[in-house]
């Protein structure tokens, strides 16, 4: 495999570059910056040829997983246990994590509310529904261990966030940074990355034909990968095809890995990649690694919070390192993430620009944000900046966390489905975020209250 890339300031050595062999290699390019210059095409099982993309051309690839993966697993059971709570209480205070190994299940944080909540049946009947029916499997339901440890919600954090607050007073329960981003790059309805896209939809496939037993022998755990080739054409990228797809997902005993990379290519990839982004130099990798029937939690430890990239964009914008599942909404690191992909995306539905990308930082203890950055990527509308852009998010858009939670009705128990199959790009009716705001003003400000937000 060689990867090469070319800075602007000159020659760069490869990030890293290994020949097949012991042939190593300098490249020179004249290309533009980040181009990628050496693309690896799988040839046949047992050799591979290199060849040069042409230039503009870049690769990219997204990642995701299923709900079986033992940290997808564990997001889904803290998301579960923030339903439960909201569900008893709109304004139940909740921070759950969740970990998981082989037939150990525990469920660990912070929560008050008003009533009591049987957690572990939350928790037993979350990884029912998920599919861990069986040790074989990597999970039972009926026979895991349970261990829970949860206390109130500590009394300093409460009284700085929420206590003796109007709604519109409520202050963000931590300090953080938290990104949103959205892109034309190939529909008008998400504005959802495609590579991402691809990835998060292959993995929500095999869960619907494992559970509607149309493939009977696949297994909860699965990960997917779509690698995307784009042009880009000065600021404006444009999706091409798929480069290559990769699926690894497990399986029952007894099933060739011929039968199962034959039924995933055309049940799974081809009904959810449209046969025009498909051509007969696309790859398809499946279960790269052979046999895959020991998954979840018994062949890995779980952990919440541990594919925040999945979560989001699948590395198409920066992320601020807070998780989301398990923190109800006066946690900004959920909220405020979830309202910067309705602003970025606001813009673009708009026609103000055609990718947006947008920060928002915060203080504990403090309602409004301490910044808030706008970045159009050089692709705002003709006539305006991306200082005209900040000006009308400021115009639009209130990011006190009262006001989200508000305007994005964020205390509804909507979240156990947030936790797999991506937070974004999906339009479902619960998921408010993904529903641009309407008729925007678009007049640039003439004053600002807070100059601390733009200087």
């Amino acid at each position: 495999f060689f990867f090469f890339f070319q800075a602007e300031d000159g020659i760069r050595d490869p990030l890293w570059s290994r020949g097949l062999g012991d042939v190593y290699k300098r490249q020179v390019s004249t290309q533009s910056t980040w181009d990628l210059m050496i693309a690896h095409h799988k040839k046949s099982e047992d050799m591979a040829s290199l060849e040069v993309m042409p230039a503009g051309h870049f690769l990219f690839a997204s990642e995701s997983v299923g709900e079986g993966h033992p940290d997808k697993l564990c997001d889904q059971l803290s998301d579960a246990v923030l339903d439960a709570c909201l569900t008893q209480d709109i304004d139940a205070k909740v921070a759950c994590e969740a970990a998981a190994k082989s037939q150990l299940v525990m469920a660990f944080g912070e929560i008050t509310l008003k009533g009591k909540i049987n957690f572990e049946q939350v928790l037993r009947k979350t990884i029912q529904e998920v599919g861990f029916d069986s040790k074989e499997k990597g999970l039972d339901w009926e026979k895991c261990s349970v261990l829970l440890n949860i206390e109130e919600q500590q009394s300093e954090i409460a009284t700085a966030v929420h206590v003796g607050k109007k709604q519109e007073e409520l202050c963000a329960g931590d300090q953080g940074h938290m990104f949103g981003y959205a892109t034309d790059e190939w529909d008008k309805e998400t504005l959802f990355p495609i590579s991402h896209y691809f990835a998060s939809r292959i993995c929500q496939k095999l869960a619907e034909a494992r559970k509607n037993k149309e493939i009977p022998w696949l297994r909860p755990d699965c990960k997917s990968q779509v690698t995307m080739e784009y042009l880009r054409e000065g600021a404006i990228i444009k999706p091409l095809r798929v480069f290559n797809v990769l699926v690894s997902t497990q399986h029952d005993k007894g099933v060739t890995q011929e039968e199962i990379k034959k039924i995933v290519i055309e049940k799974i990839i081809k009904a959810v990649i449209p046969a025009n982004f498909l051509d007969e130099k696309t790859v398809y990798y499946v279960n790269p690694s052979g046999s895959f029937q020991v998954g979840g939690p018994a062949a890995d430890a779980g952990l919440t919070g541990r594919k925040i990239i999945v979560d989001t964009y699948g590395g198409w914008a920066p992320h601020g390192g807070g998780a989301f599942s398990g923190k109800d909404p006066s946690k900004v690191d959920r909220s405020a993430a979830y309202y910067c992909r309705y602003v970025a995306k606001s813009l673009v539905a708009a026609g103000l620009c055609h990718r947006a990308q947008v920060q928002v930082s915060y203080a504990i203890g403090i309602a409004d944000p301490l910044s808030i950055f706008i970045d159009s990527l050089g692709t705002v509308k003709a006539g305006l900046t991306d200082y005209d852009l900040l000006h009308i998010v400021l115009n639009n858009f209130d990011f006190r966390p009262g006001s989200m939670i508000d305007e994005l009705k964020l205390r509804r128990p909507i979240y156990r489905k947030t936790a797999s199959f991506g937070h974004f790009g999906r339009m479902d009716p619960d998921f408010t975020w993904e529903y641009p705001k309407k008729d925007l003003k678009l007049q640039i400000l003439t004053l600002i209250s807070n100059l601390s937000l733009i200087h």
